[in-house]
């Protein structure tokens, strides 16, 4: 498998891990059980294999996918839907193009009627459970805004990373965006962000979003930085790989009484070699 190595980021601070049970409003069905989270990194991105691309490129700060990136989203989806004994319910997702495509592919392949063991893409799917699960764009989910990630010479002049919403929903199936979400970040973050400000980000969503959505498994797609951190915190350790597509699983467990959810703290479940995550 292609392995690409995060850059050398400094030492997070780590906050502490929420021990006790917290209660939090829901308006679901909850019973006794576990939530899920996957934190999902995206595919090869096309700056990495063809750094010409960056001469001619109008948005070289969000490049997208290769054939490549697209088949191994494509067959991370299928080993999701294969081997997690959990179903996914909703999809979270960076809106750079290369997150947004990761997810496209993901979802396909979680989503697909009689899927063929044969498929490659998306574009081998033929039909789609639109019931499956939703997906939603979330801007908290974005890069690490800062010269660490991004090199300031492709950076927006005005500072601004902007997306066009609409032509990134139209890349899933028909049905199956959720508009009536309420996503942890209505505005993208400020350019110049710190590694801790990223990181406190990224911990924020995943909180938010998990409170949000107490009785529903959530896939997360995002960004090295976004599954790095998340891993190194929960996990208590220093991340120093991360391949395309690894998956940090989050778990925590949840009970429900008098119309109200209690959840525990996330643990990580993965192991070392499982995910494309290494650490030490």
């Amino acid at each position: 498998m292609f392995t690409v190595t995060c850059n050398i980021l400094p030492k997070i601070t780590r906050p502490p891990i929420i021990r006790a049970t917290m209660e939090l409003s829901a308006n679901s069905n909850t019973t006794d059980g576990c939530q899920n989270i996957l934190m999902m990194r995206h595919g090869d991105r096309i700056d990495q294999v063809n750094p010409l691309w960056l001469e001619t490129a109008s948005r070289p700060w969000d490049p997208p996918l290769v054939h490549d990136g697209m088949v191994r989203a494509f067959r991370t989806g299928q080993r999701i839907r294969s081997q997690i004994r959990f179903p996914i319910h909703r999809v979270f997702v960076s809106p750079f193009i290369r997150c947004v495509q990761t997810a496209s592919e993901v979802v396909n392949a979680l989503s697909a009627v009689d899927l063929d063991p044969n498929a490659t893409t998306s574009k081998d799917v033929l039909s789609i459970d639109k019931s499956k699960l939703k997906v939603s764009i979330e801007f908290g989910l974005s890069e690490m805004l800062n010269t660490i990630s991004i090199k300031p010479e492709i950076v927006p002049k005005d500072r601004k990373f902007e997306f066009l919403i609409s032509d990134l929903e139209s890349l899933f199936p028909e049905g199956m965006v959720d508009h009536n979400a309420v996503p942890a970040y209505k505005e993208m973050p400020l350019w110049g962000e710190t590694v801790q400000g990223c990181t406190d980000r990224f911990l924020s969503v995943v909180n938010t979003l998990a409170d949000q959505y107490p009785s529903e498994n959530l896939l997360l797609v995002t960004h090295g930085e976004g599954v790095r951190t998340t891993f190194a915190t929960y996990k208590e350790v220093d991340v120093y790989d991360i391949e395309y597509c690894a998956c940090a699983e989050l778990r925590r467990q949840v009970s429900g009484q008098d119309g109200s959810t209690k959840a525990g703290h996330f643990e990580v479940i993965t192991g070392l070699g499982q995910s494309g995550i290494k650490y030490h």
